[in-house]
């Protein structure tokens, strides 16, 4: 299952509104790199394959191709500050292997 923290939902229906695109759902794609390092993309999408596999969370209806759905399985779609005032999705994906819990997952304290 792919989850959308309540910040990046709160953001991805922002998006929505500005779009005028509501009805379309947000698909996730991944793809594994020659390095293996995984790369993300995701977008508003108006085109539905057979082989889609779809969730909810938090009010959005995501997609994902069965293609991505395995490098995809657990993620967390974030939104954080990551620099003053400068705020981004991040893909939290336990399948990454440059993947690292934030600290206030694993318990960890922080700075």
């Amino acid at each position: 299952m792919i989850t959308l923290t309540p910040e990046a939902a709160k953001q991805v229906k922002a998006s929505i509104e500005q779009s005028n695109a509501p009805s379309l759902p947000l698909r996730f794609a991944c793809q594994k790199q020659e390095d293996g390092s995984l790369h993300y993309a995701m977008g508003f999408d108006d085109e539905k394959r057979d082989d889609d596999i779809t969730y909810t969370s938090e009010g959005i209806n995501i997609v994902v191709s069965s293609l991505s759905h395995d490098l995809l399985k657990g993620t967390t779609l974030d939104y954080v500050e990551l620099e003053d005032g400068q705020y981004n999705f991040i893909f939290l994906n336990p399948n990454d292997p440059n993947f690292r819990p934030p600290p206030s997952v694993t318990g960890g304290e922080v700075g």
